[in-house]
């Protein structure tokens, strides 16, 4: 498993992704077995569209198939939105990682997450 050096990089690529957030727990984003990459995630943001209902948000980085939760069944009011990694509290992705997501409700949520592809 490649874990490169992030004082001897040869490319840096920011990276934006975004998803509606179901019941079913999917993946934001996922560095890939043998990328040769690490991740660095710098911000994850749950917005809640729904104008009137709060939904729970799971949050859960994966190291290979092993599941760790960094927010779990935390209520994002209706019209509200919860940042989950920020500058302040950033997460690394090696290889065969992911960043997953469920809400306890279909539709409601949305995720925005941001980071740094380094090789």
């Amino acid at each position: 498993m490649a874990n490169p050096n992030l004082f001897a990089t040869s490319a840096l690529y920011g990276k934006t992704a975004g998803m509606a957030v179901t019941t079913s727990t999917t993946a934001i984003v996922t560095n890939a077995a043998s990328s040769g990459k690490i991740y660095k995630v710098n911000s994850l943001i749950i917005s809640n569209v729904d104008g009137t209902n709060t939904a729970d948000v799971t949050v859960s980085v994966y190291k290979n198939t092993t599941q760790y939760r960094i927010a779990n069944t935390i209520p994002v009011p209706a019209d509200a939105s919860l940042v989950v990694i920020s500058r302040d509290n950033q997460v690394y992705l090696e290889e065969s990682d992911s960043i997953r997501i469920s809400a306890s409700a279909n539709s409601d949520l949305q995720a925005v997450c941001s980071w740094e592809e380094v090789n």
